[in-house]
């Protein structure tokens, strides 16, 4: 007991009087303030007391908008990689361990933005999460990874994007070019505005899908991030895209060696329901963009069609 400070000590010392008092909303109250303060009370059978370390408590979650930025700080690694969980930790959890292991001897910063109900100490010691509400909006948790990206470049993945090999170097010379915004292996052509394509050969595109997207941490501040009215992730990368090229910056297929899993949140969610949340998320996009001929790479319709 003598290595105790001598606060807890006392602490102890006063809920054994308040139980040999049978005073025991003071003793239930005593023991709550040393849980608070990291020491778990143990009662003995023979009714003594003895404290152990408490487990640390769960962050609590944050909304959204609470979440403050540093991408007014220097970067402080190479890359940053972030996840949003609104589900299945396991898929980041395989996603987090492919990183590391195609990031040999690189100085990267892990950060999973978490929507579940689970404990965030879950997460492996080297990964930062920011634990927010479940009801967050897909939008709004994205941008609170970019927002606390730490890296020169970042780079968003979803949980079902698997990478199987070197993926930062090829994102890293693709963003040297000053003139392209946004980069990853799955992109998206469209000729009408209204259907889009996917495109996985290199080359500029229309827009990059949100199974991975990556850019320069600069960009943040001078694009900004996604349009938080999609709480859904549907078209949200494309609207984003569309932001980036209105900046004079390109959007380009990179490819990777990635292997693409189930998307489970498209897959969990009845189809009557994505279609619905999907039509609306387009709608918003096209209220914005529906006549930006010149952001296209097919460019203005032709009189023929």
């Amino acid at each position: 007991m003598g290595e105790l400070p001598p606060e807890v000590e006392e602490l102890l010392r006063a809920r054994s009087a308040a139980r040999a008092a049978r005073d025991f909303a003071r003793a239930d109250a005593i023991r709550d303030e040393l849980l608070a303060r990291g020491w778990r009370v143990v009662d003995e059978p023979g009714g003594g007391s003895r404290l152990e370390p408490a487990r640390p408590p769960a962050p609590a979650r944050r909304r959204a908008s609470e979440v403050p930025s540093v991408l007014g700080e220097p970067a402080t690694a190479e890359a940053t990689f972030v996840w949003v969980v609104p589900g299945w930790p396991e898929d980041v959890e395989r996603g987090l361990a492919a990183v590391r292991a195609s990031t040999p001897g690189r100085a990267v910063h892990l950060l999973v933005v978490d929507l579940t109900e689970d404990d965030p100490a879950r997460w492996a010691p080297d990964v930062e999460v920011v634990a927010l509400d479940p009801g967050t909006g897909w939008a709004a948790a994205a941008n609170v990874g970019l927002r606390r990206a730490r890296g020169r470049v970042v780079v968003l993945l979803d949980g079902s994007v698997e990478p199987t090999g070197e993926v930062l170097g090829p994102i890293e010379a693709a963003l040297a070019d000053p003139g392209v915004g946004l980069v990853g292996p799955f992109g998206l052509l469209t000729r009408d505005l209204r259907s889009f394509e996917e495109v996985t050969r290199a080359g500029p595109v229309d827009a990059v899908q949100a199974y991975l997207i990556a850019c320069r941490r600069e960009l943040l501040a001078q694009v900004g991030g996604f349009d938080e009215g999609f709480r859904w992730y549907r078209t949200a990368d494309i609207e984003w895209s569309f932001r980036v090229k209105d900046a004079g910056l390109a959007t380009a297929v990179v490819p990777l060696p990635v292997t693409r899993h189930e998307h489970r949140m498209w897959a969990s969610t009845p189809p009557t329901e994505r279609d619905r949340r999907s039509k609306r998320n387009f709608y918003r996009f096209l209220d914005r963009w529906r006549d930006r001929w010149d952001l296209i790479v097919a460019g203005p319709p032709t009189a023929d069609g």
